[in-house]
């Protein structure tokens, strides 16, 4: 768990990292039980904890699943997530040829130095000189996560700001609107500052998807994972 002020995972704190052989056989294990083993279609490594802190384990998971004696996946179609520990985007990037995404969720330092603690250590101009750096073959994207939060990260200027940061990066926007987690205070705009957010972003030729929120009714949305016993 990185700290970060919006998500109920990183209030259980760090117990231990996954080896290679779990992260894989999470993903072997949900295609045997699928009536159709083909409609697994994509892998997104994100969730509970932070990949790129737990680098090895998880390049050989990788490595596992693409292999043409496992399941055969197709790196095209395995997308990491990460706060942003920009050493290991480097390395990601002559490593392993998947889909990059990044943990956002706001276009200036103070804002972020507030919800997300690495930016202390990874400032969105590093964060940001690393994605510019990341291989983007054909027509790839980088996806850019951003949790909508009332009152702090949600303002026509917020959206300003994003645009111009992200500007020149072959990028595509996901707005996710905040879940109820940790703190009770902090919770989702409407729908119509939302849409707001969106445009502004979509009149500086942004794709820009507004995310449809699910599994709130299990605690189970983003940023709402969290264990209550580590069996």
């Amino acid at each position: 768990a990185m700290g970060c002020t919006f998500c109920h995972t990183a209030k259980q704190g760090y117990k231990r990292n996954l080896t290679a052989g779990e992260i894989t056989e999470q993903v072997i294990e949900t295609q045997r039980g699928m009536p159709d083993p083909d409609r697994l279609t994509n892998i997104v490594l994100m969730g509970m904890g932070e990949p790129l802190k737990n680098y090895d384990a998880v390049i050989t998971a990788i490595n596992n699943l693409t292999d043409q004696n496992t399941i055969s996946f197709s790196h095209r179609k395995i997308t990491l997530s990460t706060s942003g520990i920009v050493p290991n985007i480097v390395r990601l990037g002559k490593d392993s040829p998947v889909n990059l995404a990044i943990s956002l969720n706001a276009g200036d330092d103070e804002t972020r130095d507030r919800i997300m603690p690495i930016n202390r250590k990874y400032n969105l101009k590093s964060l940001i000189g690393a994605c510019r750096a990341f291989p983007l073959p054909n027509r790839k994207m980088i996806t850019f996560e951003y949790i909508l939060i009332r009152g702090v990260n949600d303002s026509p200027a917020d959206a300003v700001k994003v645009a111009r940061l992200l500007r020149g990066i072959r990028a595509k926007i996901n707005l996710i609107p905040m879940n109820p987690g940790p703190d009770p205070a902090m919770c989702a705009p409407s729908w119509d500052e939302m849409v707001r957010f969106q445009d502004i972003l979509a009149e500086n030729q942004y794709t820009v998807i507004i995310r449809k929120s699910k599994g709130q009714d299990i605690l189970a949305a983003c940023g709402q994972l969290s264990g209550r016993h580590l069996t």
